[in-house]
């Protein structure tokens, strides 16, 4: 199911034959420092990755992650959505991109379209976003789309210092 798209990109929503792009994507040593290792090894662990995470928050909230794919040829480049998590009162904005695919303006395109579909289809009055300290091209990316830094937060009590970022239309 499509969610937005815009002039070179189509944003939707992620199923079981993304799984080999899933893989790769998890895999990414970006990933892994920034987000973490979610110990997705196989096709088979990314599929299960999709259907727990991305697929049930669709059933559960009926927005997630999704995956952004090049309108011309449809080729994925990442995923970029919106998150409920446990731990955070509001929705947060994620993204991921495969390296290849960084400096063409994806991200910053994908994540203005999903927030644009936030707000006028969810409804939604004020979107966060959480990231590593040591992420600074997030942050960076973060900053041009409106959001500001606001504090510091941890999920859990035994987890890292994440700082979080917030935009209210």
């Amino acid at each position: 199911m499509s969610v937005a798209e815009t002039p070179r990109l189509r944003v939707g929503w992620l199923d079981a034959g993304d799984s080999a792009f899933i893989l790769e994507l998890v895999n990414e040593p970006s990933w892994i420092r920034f987000i973490g290792d979610k110990g997705v090894k196989t096709q088979q662990d990314a599929l299960r990755y999709i259907e727990n995470g991305p697929m049930a928050m669709y059933k559960r909230r009926g927005f997630g992650l999704y995956i952004v794919e090049l309108k011309d040829g449809r080729e994925p480049v990442g995923i970029c959505g919106l998150i409920k998590r446990e731990g955070l009162d509001d929705v947060d904005l994620g993204f991921a991109f495969l390296p290849r695919f960084w400096r063409n303006g994806y991200a910053f395109e994908s994540a203005a379209a999903v927030m644009a579909y936030g707000r006028t289809a969810l409804g939604l009055r004020r979107i966060v976003a959480i990231l590593s300290r040591e992420n600074h091209r997030s942050s960076t990316l973060l900053q041009r789309l409106g959001f500001s830094f606001e504090r510091t937060v941890k999920l859990h009590p035994d987890d890292e210092e994440l700082d979080l970022y917030a935009i209210a239309p």
